[in-house]
């Protein structure tokens, strides 16, 4: 494979195949820059010079988790010292603390509690929206709503109509890691597998729920598995256009069994950080907006980013336990001020947006 020949054939309009893309997810040395800038042109033609970002507050429910995957600090079983569950007064306070930032979106995180069922998160659902009416919320990821199906004995269908009714706004593509079922079955082998993950993602886009798309690399997967998972991704996207925005999640492993009983690695290497950004730009065609996950990443390494094929900030977030319990030094906050710095020294404008991308 010629890469410079590939990346001239994509910049007129050329779709990858699986096998390019691993190719490209391989290179090292100088050519490794051409990749990065035909990222950012391709950025530049789909997104435009614009750097978005959501003003949102992430509201944490419970670390007790039926899952307990082997790359996540974060989850705890049902009398570990540290697990917890919020109550409803506990979780309105912290919503009447994101309605006082005036955040346009909440998100909803949490570990897939054993006892929840649909009754579970409607309860939940009703407490945010009625502490904050008109507010967005971003929440729960296939596996949940796999978990509640499971535990309510209802379809998947059903639980999406009922947590749409309740007031949900867009689910979470989480517990996607690798949709790649014999890595699935190491690092997360509780899971839903990879045909319940896209077939819930393709029931929540038929219902008009948007979804997130995200995945996380580096912990035990392979460039091919890498390639395989965007592939899947954008599969879903040509047949939907259900997807709002990548998200990149590298692996955090400091805190993690995963890494703590050598299964994985130390996480990616900063190339390996910027290339999967510039060749999920480049491969997924069918994607306008990819986020930075600042809050992993960090700001140098975000803004490295964002020079090469990423053209979303995330959101203000004030708080990621998950990120900083697998070891993240730098998870809580993020000022629009230092974004705004960011933005001016990559010579782009800076921009608040919605949840679905509405500029403010």
């Amino acid at each position: 494979m010629d890469p410079g020949r590939l990346l001239d054939d994509i910049r007129e309009g050329y779709r990858m195949t699986e096998q390019e893309a691993t190719s490209l997810l391989n290179i090292r040395g100088r050519e490794v820059f051409s990749i990065l800038a035909a990222a950012d042109d391709m950025r530049e033609k789909k997104a435009g010079n614009i750097i978005t970002y959501v003003r949102n507050q992430n509201i944490h429910i419970t670390n007790i988790c039926k899952n307990l995957c082997g790359f996540c600090g974060f989850g705890k079983s049902p009398g570990d010292e540290g697990a917890y569950c919020n109550d409803r007064e506990e979780i309105e306070k912290k919503v009447a603390l994101a309605v006082e930032r005036k955040v346009t979106e909440i998100c909803l995180l949490s570990g897939v509690h054993p006892d929840f069922t649909i009754d579970s998160y409607e309860e939940i659902l009703a407490w945010v929206t009625r502490a904050a009416p008109g507010v967005h919320v971003h929440a729960f990821s296939p596996d949940e709503v796999a978990h509640a199906s499971d535990r309510s004995g209802l379809s998947t269908i059903g639980v999406l109509e009922r947590l749409q009714k309740a007031g949900l706004g867009s689910l979470q593509g989480t517990a996607a890691e690798i949709l790649v079922d014999d890595v699935r079955s190491v690092i997360c082998p509780n899971k839903l597998n990879t045909h319940d993950w896209t077939k819930i993602i393709r029931e929540a886009h038929r219902m008009k729920i948007p979804t997130t798309a995200t995945i996380m690399y580096g912990s035990y997967e392979n460039a091919p598995e890498r390639a395989k998972h965007l592939s899947i991704l954008r599969e879903i996207q040509d047949e939907t256009r259900g997807f709002t925005e990548l998200v990149p999640l590298t692996y955090i492993h400091t805190g993690t069994p995963l890494y703590q009983q050598g299964i994985a690695r130390a996480g990616a290497t900063g190339l390996e950080d910027i290339l999967l950004i510039a060749v999920s730009r480049l491969f997924l065609d069918n994607f306008k907006n990819i986020q930075v996950s600042w809050g992993k990443l960090g700001l140098k390494m975000s803004e490295l980013s964002l020079a090469s094929g990423a053209n979303d900030f995330a959101g203000t977030m004030f708080a990621d336990d998950v990120s900083r319990d697998a070891g993240a030094e730098s998870a809580e906050y993020l000022d629009p001020v230092v974004m705004e710095r960011i933005a001016k020294d990559l010579r782009r404008q800076l921009r608040q947006r919605t949840t679905l991308y509405d500029l403010l």
